[in-house]
C-alpha cells in the first residue's frame, strides 16, 4: 500500500514538472518522463529493502553509482547555472528553467561529455537496479535507459536547431556520456 502511494504521488509530482513536454510528443522532456517513471518503478520495487544488508557487493555497487551520479548531475547543472546564460524567454521546445540556456557550455564536464545530466541518470537507474537485482527491475532499468538516450538523441537535434554548426562541431569533438569511450 505504501509503494503504491509513493508511486501515485511521485507521478503526480513529474506529471505536472513534465506538463509542457507530455503535450508535445517528440520533444526530449516527452522521453525523459518516461525514464522517470521507469526510475520511480524501480525506486519503489526495491524501496523496501533499501538499507538491507547495506556492505553486500550489491549495495556497495549501488552506492557507487548513486555517488558518480551525484557528482555528474551537480557538476552539469552548476555549469549550465554559471555559464549557460539562461533566459526564461527561451521557449523553442518544452524544457526545465536550468535548460533554457542561450550559450552553448563547452567547459568542466561539458569539456568530455554533452550530456552529464543524461550520463547522470543513466548511472542512476543502475544504482536503483543494484539494490535489489532481478528481472523486473532489469526490465525498468533497461526501458529508462533506453528513454534516457532517446531524450539525448532527441534533445541533440534540438541543439542543432538553436546552435547550429557551433554545436555540430562541438558533437565531434566531444562523447555523449562516457569521457573519450561513448
Amino acid at each position: 500500500m505504501q509503494e503504491a502511494f509513493v508511486f501515485v504521488a511521485a507521478t503526480l509530482i513529474l506529471t505536472f514538472v513534465s506538463r509542457k513536454s507530455l503535450v508535445k510528443p517528440g520533444v526530449h522532456g516527452f522521453y525523459r518522463f518516461f525514464a522517470w517513471e521507469c526510475m520511480l518503478g524501480l525506486f519503489v520495487l526495491n524501496m523496501q529493502v533499501w538499507y538491507d544488508d547495506i556492505y553486500s557487493p550489491r549495495q556497495i555497487a549501488s552506492g557507487v553509482l548513486f555517488f558518480l551520479s551525484l557528482l555528474l548531475v551537480l557538476s552539469g547543472v552548476g555549469l549550465l547555472h554559471m555559464m549557460g546564460k539562461r533566459d526564461a524567454k527561451r521557449n523553442d521546445v518544452p524544457m526545465l528553467a536550468f535548460e533554457k540556456t542561450t550559450a552553448l557550455v563547452k567547459n568542466g564536464i561539458f569539456r568530455y561529455i554533452r550530456h552529464p545530466m543524461y550520463a547522470s541518470l543513466l548511472l542512476f537507474s543502475w544504482g536503483l537496479f543494484f539494490k535489489q537485482p532481478s528481472l523486473a527491475g532489469g526490465l525498468l532499468a533497461t526501458c529508462a535507459n533506453i528513454f534516457l538516450i532517446t531524450a539525448s538523441r532527441v534533445e541533440e537535434r534540438e541543439n542543432i536547431s538553436y546552435f547550429g554548426e557551433a554545436y555540430r562541431e562541438y558533437m565531434k569533438r566531444t562523447k555523449m556520456y562516457l569521457p573519450f569511450i561513448l
